[in-house]
């Protein structure tokens, strides 16, 4: 257990438990043979597991970062908000966007949308981590590493209030 800002976390995912779900998840993007793809990364949750990701796909690869936020602590808000655009030409390209977290979709949905208006050949998802009771859109979730339950999670990437990204496992806040 550790403890942050005065909340307790109690760790549920090992970083061997990581490391061999991002290798599975490599693997199956890799069989794909996807033509030219761009990997884009949703800043700031899902950097450790895309560097970890795209290290191992095996084929030529570009990577690109997008910045939105639906979260405020431990709860998401619902509204998004582009930070950062795109700055790659994506048109008729196939993406992959990388997340550190699927909880209710919001931003997915948002990213998605904003994707197809820019003409892309395909769009499919990878995602560390997916909450499905929590999850409301319509958007299929092409690669998952764990699916979890609602809970309030950190580390490998995700914080709370901007501490506890570089912890190497998964923790859930403990009630």
């Amino acid at each position: 257990m550790i403890k942050i800002n005065n909340k307790i976390f109690e760790k549920i995912i090992s970083d061997v438990e990581i490391e061999n779900s991002i290798s599975r998840i490599a693997n199956e993007i890799s069989s794909l043979k996807i033509e030219n793809p761009i990997f884009l990364c949703v800043l700031n949750g899902s950097f450790i597991f895309a560097s970890d990701l795209v290290r191992k796909i095996n084929q030529n690869i570009e990577v690109s970062f997008v910045k939105i936020s639906s979260y405020i602590g431990t709860k998401s808000t619902g509204a998004v908000k582009e930070l950062i655009g795109l700055k790659n030409d994506i048109k008729k390209r196939n993406i992959i966007i990388v997340e550190d977290i699927v909880d209710t979709g919001t931003t997915l949905s948002e990213l998605f949308k904003i994707l197809k208006k820019l003409e892309v050949k395909s769009i499919r998802t990878a995602t560390l981590l997916y909450k499905p009771d929590s999850y409301h859109g319509k958007i299929p979730i092409d690669f998952i590493g764990f699916s979890i339950p609602s809970r309030f999670v950190i580390g490998y990437g995700l914080d709370y209030d901007e501490i506890g990204r570089n912890l190497p496992h998964i923790y859930k806040l403990k009630h």
